[in-house]
């Protein structure tokens, strides 16, 4: 029986907050090979619920009853080319002790090690991670994929692993391994049928604590800062039917109450998925709470959907406004406008939903995008019953903002991934000073009227 090591990596970075952070894609491959016949482990480095937290770490960071919450974190020397930010450089996660613990005592050994990849100014925790499985488990091959990879691929090779695959396909993932092994597969799910694919093995953590769920793969939009159409091309969903299926799988067997939505295009075309997905869930009468930590569409929010949100015990709900300026919502590709907003909002308290309940995300260092038109959405935000979130803009390589987002950044972003970390608002006009954004913060995080 081949043997495999599924592995998400440490986070380095000056803030980081688990939002319902878990490795869907990794677990998705590893639930695919073990149909297959293969052995399959898992040493999630973020994993809030790892008892080595308590060990290491005399107070670990409080956890909400949803499965958010702060990442343990120790710090760590900054990367010289960030020496000039003015905070505290940390690795999230468990401590490297625990995890030469977790890799000295794994046995038998794997054949193969596949390690994840999220954001791209994140790589030094990638290849911090990578580094301790070459010293712990030498001559082991190790398979590097995601994000990081997708977006970054040159960079990508400095990174210690054999082999890199780019593309947010699993098919793809499947073949090369299969290759590397010379391992039979004798299941393979339909590139087409998102519901072939058996459930992402969550099982395999001793605490599931949330679980996310994935709806559909690709966006029918084309925003000019998202880069969901580099990651797949078509907008495919799944069966709303078969989704409820998977919810009341996790509710019956784990016991799981908290499930997050990872898809921003959950909203879209509502008769053919939300709403007969939550018809079905309270015809089921599963009762457990919702989470949507991405941005999803208000164009699409009626009565009817924002009611049966509220039914079926949808707790955190965000929306992706980015701005109330009309010509930059059609410049970055049109998916909003303020009728939108203000018509859901409408729907959204109508349905019981109060103005804090009502996240709206709100992009700030966009390039050319002043200060003014920052605090002038969030004043339309909080003015017209919602609560404004600011976003502070990370380019990514590919997507239709990258080569302006390039010229205009005062740091060289095409050459150094650290550089597009969000926290140093890259490609932020020379007027929305340090000064100016704490400004701007603050006006955010008023008490709501």
């Amino acid at each position: 029986m081949k043997r495999l090591l599924f592995v998400q990596p440490w986070i380095h970075d000056f803030a980081a907050y688990d939002f319902w952070i878990r490795p869907l894609g990794l677990l998705q491959l590893a639930s695919i090979f073990r149909t297959n016949g293969f052995d399959v482990r898992i040493i999630d480095c973020l994993d809030p619920y790892h008892p080595s937290i308590a060990e290491d770490f005399r107070t670990p960071p409080p956890r909400h009853r949803s499965g958010r919450g702060k990442l343990p974190r120790q710090t760590i020397v900054k990367p010289d080319c960030l020496d000039f930010v003015p905070r505290r450089y940390s690795r999230y996660g468990i401590t490297p002790r625990a995890l030469r613990t977790l890799l000295r005592t794994t046995h038998p050994k794997p054949d193969l090690i596949l390690v994840t990849s999220m954001m791209t100014y994140w790589y030094p925790g990638v290849w911090e991670t990578i580094r301790v499985l070459r010293e712990e488990l030498a001559g082991i091959p190790i398979v590097l994929g995601g994000n990081y990879v997708t977006f970054c691929p040159d960079h990508a090779k400095g990174s210690g692993a054999d082999i890199l695959i780019s593309g947010g396909g699993i098919l793809p993932v499947l073949e090369k391994i299969g290759q590397v092994l010379a391992a039979d597969r004798s299941f393979l799910p339909s590139h087409d049928d998102l519901d072939s694919r058996p459930y992402p093995a969550f099982d395999l953590y001793p605490i599931v604590g949330h679980v996310p769920i994935l709806t559909s793969r690709g966006c029918p939009f084309r925003c000019s800062y998202c880069a969901a159409p580099l990651l797949h091309e078509r907008f495919d969903r799944r069966d709303p039917f078969k989704v409820a299926d998977e919810i009341e799988h996790w509710y019956r067997t784990r016991g799981v109450r908290h499930f997050s939505f990872y898809d921003d295009a959950l909203m879209i075309r509502p008769d053919t998925l939300i709403i007969p997905l939550l018809r079905e869930l309270l015809r089921r009468s599963i009762t457990c709470s919702f989470h949507c930590p991405n941005g999803l569409h208000l164009r699409e929010v009626t009565d009817e959907c924002a009611s049966l949100m509220k039914r079926s015990g949808f707790e955190t709900i965000r929306f992706g406004f980015e701005t109330s300026d009309a010509l930059r919502q059609r410049l970055t590709g049109g998916k909003t406008t303020n009728d939108d907003f203000l018509r859901a909002v409408g729907c959204l308290k109508n349905a019981g939903y109060h103005s804090e309940d009502i996240g709206v995300y709100l992009l700030c260092g966009l390039p050319g995008q002043s200060p003014e038109e920052v605090e002038e959405s969030i004043r339309y935000v909080r003015e017209n019953g919602a609560r404004p979130l600011l976003a502070e803009y990370s380019p990514i390589p590919g997507t239709a903002l990258w080569e302006t987002s390039v010229k205009s950044s005062r740091f060289p972003i095409d050459r150094e991934p650290l550089f597009q970390n969000n926290t140093l608002l890259p490609c932020r006009d020379a007027c929305l000073t340090d000064e100016r954004f704490a400004e701007l913060k603050k006006l955010a995080r008023q008490p709501l009227p």
